[in-house]
């Protein structure tokens, strides 16, 4: 066998193994929400997948259904009540209306700031910048005391337009330091060339240099939309009756032990509305991922 084709299946074959290993535990997870409750810790009908699939878990969490209309359906003795908290969708369209929310408010007030410190010298500009890397590593439970007292003097905790807001402030840092970065890789030339023509300095955002960067601006929105979509902490303390999905599949572990049926199944619905976001950017994403990976 030609050395060359036998370091080529070499590496195809590499490549296979390190991606089942990372995807391994996410089918495992997926697999676990369609096992009956009998079945998720039975090895020997784990291990030789000896089971009948079930939807159970899907109709509790993402229908409403309760096991006790569940049993009467089927006509076994699956289990009766304790449906109605487990019913996620509210929980579903709070969660993308959050998320949705605070990339859209964070690109926006992101990408202004970036271009602003990547173009523009003037005085502490680059303690502004150490302040804003230094905001990145603060964790959230240090601020979530005064957080919470801001919050419930102004009336909005406990509302959709406070959680926008809070996940806006942690994810404006990490939006503003990559948006920057994108920003310094288009050359300063291309500004002053549009300027000559006679374009003013908002026209060379807009019309020149943003459209530069779009690749980046999708790549930055598709972290923050995942960060806002997974972040709980703040969540679990600013809200009572509102329940992002990471605070509601919280709720799955109770007294008497873990769903981890409902869990599982919620835990995979809620990998969809990422992975939908992710396909309809992923043009943009990939030319953010490699912009300036072929700068001199």
């Amino acid at each position: 066998m030609p050395t060359s084709l036998a370091r080529r299946l070499l590496r195809d074959a590499t490549a296979v193994a390190v991606v089942a290993i990372f995807m391994f535990p996410l089918f495992w997870w997926a697999l676990t929400s369609f096992k009956p409750t009998s079945a998720i810790f039975n090895k020997d009908e784990v291990v030789f997948f000896d089971f009948t699939p079930t939807l159970v878990n899907y109709q509790v969490t993402l229908l409403g259904k309760s096991r006790a209309e569940l049993a009467i359906d089927s006509g076994n003795t699956f289990g009766v009540g304790g449906g109605s908290t487990y019913d996620s969708r509210q929980t579903i369209v709070d969660s993308i209306v959050v998320a949705v929310g605070a990339t859209a408010l964070t690109i926006l007030l992101g990408v202004s700031a970036a271009y602003s410190l990547s173009r523009m010298r003037f005085r502490g500009r680059q303690a502004y910048l150490n302040w804003v890397l230094s905001q990145r590593f603060m964790p959230p439970i240090a601020i979530i005391v005064p957080i919470v007292f801001m919050f419930h003097y102004v009336g909005l905790r406990d509302t959709l337009l406070g959680l926008i807001l809070i996940d806006t402030l942690i994810n404006l840092p990490l939006a503003v330091l990559m948006m920057k970065s994108f920003f310094d890789d288009v050359p300063v030339e291309v500004d002053e060339a549009a300027m000559i023509d006679g374009a003013t300095r908002f026209q060379i955002f807009w019309k020149v240099v943003l459209p530069l960067v779009a690749g980046g601006v999708a790549a930055t929105a598709v972290l923050c939309f995942i960060f806002s979509w997974t972040e709980f902490l703040l969540s679990l303390f600013l809200t009572t009756s509102i329940r992002t999905l990471p605070v509601k599949i919280s709720t799955f572990v109770t007294s008497t032990g873990s769903e981890w049926g409902f869990i599982s199944a919620l835990g995979t619905s809620a990998i969809v509305p990422s992975f939908i976001f992710i396909l309809l950017v992923q043009k943009q994403l990939v030319r953010g991922l490699t912009l300036g990976s072929l700068k001199e």
